[in-house]
């Protein structure tokens, strides 16, 4: 599946509004950035070979290491690969279920949610 950019960025917002608003709430002050994918110095320093497909990250503090004393300077960013998402895919609504996945996973990580707690949301 291959969408242009614009489509994609469409996939995307409609992938957020499903998302629960328990967790979507989190959303608002975090930077949603679609690339086409992930930079090979990115997946070097996530320790992962160039051809495992990353299909976002969460970059920042989260919410359980941030303090009143060491603000984060810069800010709250996931980023969605969507060459990754889309070779994973064979529709749009598929497309959409991964990216809302993949957001949830990369909030999980901002608010500090273990794979558990994932699971029982029913995002495994």
């Amino acid at each position: 599946m291959k969408l242009n950019g614009k489509d994609f960025d469409r996939a995307v917002q409609r992938a957020i509004g499903r998302i629960p608003r328990e967790i979507r709430r989190h959303l608002d002050n975090i930077l949603i950035s679609v690339q086409q994918n992930p930079p090979p110095d990115l997946l070097e320093a996530m320790g992962l070979p160039p051809d495992e497909p990353l299909l976002g990250v969460y970059q920042g503090a989260s919410l359980l290491d941030r303090s009143t004393v060491n603000p984060p300077l810069y800010p709250d960013t996931i980023f969605i690969f969507q060459e990754p998402l889309e070779e994973m895919c064979d529709t749009l609504e598929e497309l959409e279920e991964q990216i809302e996945i993949t957001v949830v996973h990369e909030v999980a990580h901002f608010l500090g949610i273990d794979e558990e707690k994932l699971i029982e949301l029913g995002y495994e």
